[in-house]
């Protein structure tokens, strides 16, 4: 009899507790936020949970609130601990996690909805919406780039590393007619040689001595002035590509560079490319490149967000920190929109959305950045 009377006692004070969380939660948009609080990470975790300060201040709803918990990197006990207790505050919907290693795990919770600055793949999962800066979307925007150039060779360039196949299989949903692959070692002193390779620069550089030869025993004034622009080369011949993509990063991506310049690939003819860089302005002092575009989020945004995190904290945030501002942003417009957020097909929006980083399009559950073009000319970020 007493076990009966407090199996029901607690299925009151269950029922109870449930319907006073309920209440609580009309009218209000609780958001978590699972982030490396402490530990290795923990510099990230607080960038992250700064710039969601700076975007709820200016969003101004005060029925608007943060619930963040420390979810460690790669910790599944306290990725578990952390998504229990911010449900447990009645929240729905939770940005991160930041790591896609992370994903499998989220998954099992089907109940909640994830919004991840993670950048690996631009399509909903059953619960999960990645808003980082995808492949697709910088590919999307070079391709186009390119076409507008009216370049008709392009070689898109990228190492054999841990994220090969990866790339390769993003690469798989484009039609690429009229593009090479070239995957390069990550080695630069093997990486040179390979590129002297692609470039033909060898044999380039044999036409020229052969044409050299032909004036040098000449005395008249054509051939004079002939030698004198010969002398001015370094190499004779053209590369088989007219432009190239490099999917690269870091002193990578310099060394790529370096090589290709080196080789002598005349950049008055072959246009250079890459992705996302975060305007990174190490890339200025590499005095061998002259232009090189990629494409990317809105500069003029990402340089005013940098700022104003500057003046708020002292400090400059994690570039990904902007993701996690814009995804308060598209959760309390989803919100808005729909009096309330119970899955992701709340996400499912016909309109573009308009964040800090650019616009946001959500087609056939896939996110899909419009990014800028910008090139890299004398110390600055260009919009092209």
């Amino acid at each position: 009899m007493k076990k009966k009377f407090f199996l029901i006692l607690s299925y009151i004070i269950l029922f109870f507790y449930s319907n006073l969380l309920s209440n609580e939660n009309i009218g209000k948009l609780k958001i978590g936020l699972l982030a490396p609080l402490s530990g290795e990470y923990k510099e990230l975790g607080n960038s992250l949970l700064y710039s969601l300060q700076m975007a709820l201040e200016e969003i101004g709803d005060k029925d608007v609130f943060i619930i963040p918990r420390d979810s460690g990197y790669n910790d599944n006990e306290k990725l578990d601990l952390a998504i229990n207790d911010i449900k447990s505050q009645g929240a729905k919907i939770i940005i991160g996690p930041i790591s896609h290693e992370e994903f499998n795990k989220v998954k099992s919770y089907n109940d909640l909805v994830f919004i991840s600055p993670s950048n690996v793949s631009p399509e909903f999962t059953s619960n999960i919406i990645s808003i980082g800066i995808s492949l697709e979307s910088q590919l999307m925007a070079l391709i186009k780039f390119i076409e507008k150039n009216k370049k008709k060779r392009t070689l898109i360039m990228f190492p054999e590393n841990q994220y090969t196949n990866f790339v390769e299989k993003k690469l798989k949903s484009f039609d690429l007619v009229n593009f090479k692959i070239f995957k390069y070692s990550s080695n630069p002193e093997v990486l040179t040689g390979e590129i002297e390779k692609l470039t033909n620069y060898a044999q380039r550089k044999k036409n020229l001595e052969i044409r050299k030869k032909m004036f040098e025993d000449k005395d008249d004034e054509q051939s004079i002035k002939q030698l004198e622009k010969l002398e001015q080369l370094y190499t004779l011949g053209e590369v088989n590509f007219d432009s190239v993509i490099i999917i690269d990063f870091g002193n990578n991506l310099k060394s790529v560079l370096t090589s290709l310049v080196y080789s002598d690939v005349n950049q008055d003819k072959v246009l250079f490319t890459t992705v996302n860089q975060w305007f990174d302005e190490s890339i200025f002092y590499e005095n061998t490149i002259r232009n090189l575009y990629y494409p990317s989020i809105n500069y003029k945004e990402f340089k005013k967000y940098n700022e104003n995190y500057f003046k708020r904290f002292e400090s400059y945030p994690n570039e990904i920190t902007i993701l996690t501002y814009d995804a308060l942003g598209l959760i309390y417009y989803a919100w808005k929109k729909n009096g309330r957020i119970d899955s992701i097909n709340d996400f499912s929006f016909k309109n573009k959305i308009k964040g800090k980083i650019g616009t946001f399009q959500f087609k056939e559950r896939k996110v899909i950045q419009e990014l800028s073009i910008y090139k890299t000319d004398k110390n600055k970020f260009t919009k092209f």
